[in-house]
């Protein structure tokens, strides 16, 4: 299917419009595919056209993000909590029943919400840097969770992480000499747009903060795991230093039957890789939904 036919909506959701990309027939089996820091649903564009033959396809910018609404911090209750909120109020909007879901970095403390909380409605997990065990943090984590502790000592240290020298950064490190040039500038460039607004470091400075919540929900995450046995695939970046490989393996320990592959890339997997994740998610998706 060609990238040309991806169609570009939006949707109220609690009064705040939720943009979001959606490609293929309804009809067919869904997967939703929620992005992560610093990205949008813009992540997802040329896999998207390469599964819509086959597949219906959901990405939504969550709040904040892209362009859905960005409310200032003052006037919207940010955390991972409230971005599952809209996620599910954009699905219920959509009609949309069961998916098979697509996480990646924070789409995974979103995703790993709604399938723990709701497993009936999910019918598969690919994870892409999408993490749900300690094992997959890195040093790079250590100021963020030191911010957690005394936001007012580090906020200096965090607010590096939003400048465009460090959001070019999460697209280049850990990516082979040889797969530079597959990624196009206007992925950090557009990312560091959106940081760049009015109010929108306000607002990933209270995510950061958040974010010591969602490890309050690993153990929850690592039930749903054990108990339900959804069907899951790994394509993780090997040389990801944000979200570490360990974070990839670990995913066998509740899951037996993970599938489990280490690209040669760093965290944005898909801009250098994409055609080996495509197949990766073709393959295992055929397998396991229908």
């Amino acid at each position: 299917m060609s990238a040309f036919a991806l169609r570009a909506r939006t949707v109220t959701v609690d009064g705040l419009d939720v943009f979001y990309r959606e490609a293929g027939d309804p009809a067919n089996p869904t997967l939703l595919l929620l992005h992560g820091f610093p990205s949008s649903s813009h992540m997802y564009r040329g896999l998207m056209a390469e599964l819509a033959d086959s597949y219906h396809l959901i990405a939504p910018d969550h709040i904040g993000f892209g362009a859905s609404a960005a409310p200032a911090v003052e006037d919207f209750a940010y955390g991972f909590e409230k971005l599952t909120e809209i996620t599910l109020g954009l699905l219920d909007r959509l009609g949309v029943e069961r998916f098979a879901l697509y996480i990646q970095d924070y789409g995974a403390p979103i995703g790993l919400r709604i399938a723990s909380r709701n497993p009936e409605r999910v019918t598969a997990i690919v994870s892409q840097s999408g993490n749900a065990y300690l094992e997959g943090f890195t040093p790079f984590w250590d100021v963020l969770f030191a911010h957690a502790e005394d936001r007012a000592a580090n906020e200096a240290g965090v607010r590096e992480l939003l400048t465009a020298e460090a959001t070019r950064w999460q697209y280049t490190h850990g990516v082979p000499a040889d797969r530079l040039d597959r990624i196009a500038p206007e992925t950090w460039t557009l990312d560091q747009a959106g940081l760049d607004r009015p109010g929108n470091k306000e607002i990933q400075l209270q995510l950061f903060w958040d974010y010591q919540f969602n490890l309050d929900g690993y153990p929850a995450f690592q039930e749903y795991f054990r108990t339900h046995r959804p069907p899951l695939l790994a394509a993780w970046g090997r040389g990801d230093e944000i979200f570490g490989p360990a974070g990839a393996e670990a995913f066998a320990r509740d899951l037996p039957d993970a599938e489990i592959h280490l690209l040669d890339a760093g965290h944005f997997a898909l801009e250098t890789h994409g055609e080996e994740i495509a197949a990766l998610v073709r393959d295992f998706l055929g397998r396991h939904v229908k």
